[in-house]
């Protein structure tokens, strides 16, 4: 199963660096990538993601819940940024092409 969304893929990758709560996934993700996801935005793709089996909740510490991702979640993660990477090839080829005309 691949993450529905592209925050589904933010949220796989902060989780790829090592286990971690809600507010540390928005942290982490608004600073590598300058992207802010609002908490409906994130608890939903939480939900989604741990519902498809790609991460799970840990027990809550001081009132945060960690998660983590899965062996699955991991091979999911990594055919996406596979595809990916294909897409961005493609269109960096096609605008070399449009740019040459």
């Amino acid at each position: 199963m691949a993450p529905e969304t592209d925050a589904g893929v933010l949220v796989l990758t902060s989780l790829a660096g090592g286990e971690k709560h809600g507010y540390a996934i928005t942290q982490d993700i608004a600073e590598r990538v300058g992207v802010t996801l609002g908490p409906g935005t994130l608890y939903g793709v939480l939900a989604r993601l741990e519902e498809g089996g790609l991460i799970e909740a840990l027990p809550a510490q001081a009132r945060r819940r960690p998660y983590r991702l899965t062996a699955t979640g991991a091979e999911a993660l990594t055919e996406q940024l596979r595809q990916m990477r294909l897409v961005a090839d493609l269109g960096t080829r096609r605008l070399r092409t449009a740019e040459a005309r």
